[in-house]
């Protein structure tokens, strides 16, 4: 797929969810610590519902997303269309009440 038709797909699902996680593995097998966390925070916070893409199934869009949000890793956490950010961002908004008040939970 070329970089052009990624930026298409990811801008789709980002303005078709209201909560995207680019992640690596899976919410059920998350593949680094991380992405794990990131599952963690959003199960704790009772945001089941959301989209989530494993960006080790295809090198295109594990790039591709970061050059979307111009930001170096994965994961990233976009919410009512808008990037958030990675693990460590999400664990700061968590503590901090944040995160509860973006999600409305």
């Amino acid at each position: 797929m070329a970089i052009v038709d990624i930026q298409e797909i990811i801008k789709q699902q980002v303005g078709d969810h209201a909560v995207v996680l680019y992640m690596k593995g899976t919410p059920q097998f998350p593949q680094c610590g991380f992405s794990a966390n990131a599952v963690r925070i959003l199960n704790a916070l009772g945001v089941k519902d959301f989209f989530s893409v494993d960006v080790l199934r295809d090198p295109a869009m594990r790039e591709g997303i970061k050059s979307y949000s111009n930001w170096p890793t994965v994961p990233q956490l976009y919410v009512n269309g808008q990037f958030i950010g990675g693990s460590d961002i999400m664990t700061e908004m968590y503590q901090g009440g944040e995160l509860q008040e973006l999600l409305k939970v």
